[in-house]
């Protein structure tokens, strides 16, 4: 079973052991035997956009690692007390310094092996300039054949990637829900 590496109490500081709790759950939790508190273990979203201006697409070089100098779309972790499209408009902001109205939501790709939840919504770009942020080397765009796609960071950004363009080729964008093994 998967584990984030919870080693102690968030209310207490006591050392968790892994087991089933006592009050008739069936999962394996963090659980501090001084105090009982349970440590539920959730995934992590990851919000971003597809920023678009006509035909075009905008990706930005990755200046931290993972995947340092490799392209993707502008996203990262969620915050707390934001919804998903805040999130997401603050990850395009924050990695792109793009100008852009906020579209629907586009895509959300599952990595259960890692515990994430990707969600991308669509952005319409409203210029060309970008002043992107420290995690950033260049952010540009692309139309569909310049995508480097060798090049690209990480499987759910491709995947968004080719539904995007593939949606864009017949006129209307749909909602994909994608699991990735």
């Amino acid at each position: 079973m998967y584990h984030s590496p919870i080693k102690h109490c968030k209310n207490c500081g006591a050392a968790v052991v892994y087991r089933v709790p006592d009050d008739g759950d069936t999962k394996e939790r963090a659980v501090c035997p001084q105090c009982q508190t349970i440590h539920y273990e959730n995934p992590l979203n990851v919000v971003g956009t597809v920023p678009h201006l006509g035909s075009r697409v905008l990706l930005c070089k990755r200046n931290i690692e993972p995947r340092k100098g490799k392209w993707t779309l502008p996203a990262g972790f969620m915050e707390l007390q934001e919804t998903t499209a805040q999130g997401a408009a603050r990850e395009t902001q924050e990695e792109a310094g793009a100008h852009f109205e906020m579209e629907g939501l586009f895509s959300i790709l599952n990595v259960a092996r890692v515990g994430q939840v990707h969600l991308f919504y669509t952005a319409r770009l409203l210029d060309d300039q970008f002043d992107p942020g420290h995690e950033t080397m260049e952010a540009r765009l692309f139309e569909e054949d310049e995508i480097p796609w060798d090049e690209i960071a990480f499987r759910t950004v491709k995947e968004t990637l080719e539904h995007y363009f593939s949606d864009r080729r017949t006129g209307q964008l749909l909602f994909h829900a994608i699991d990735i093994g």
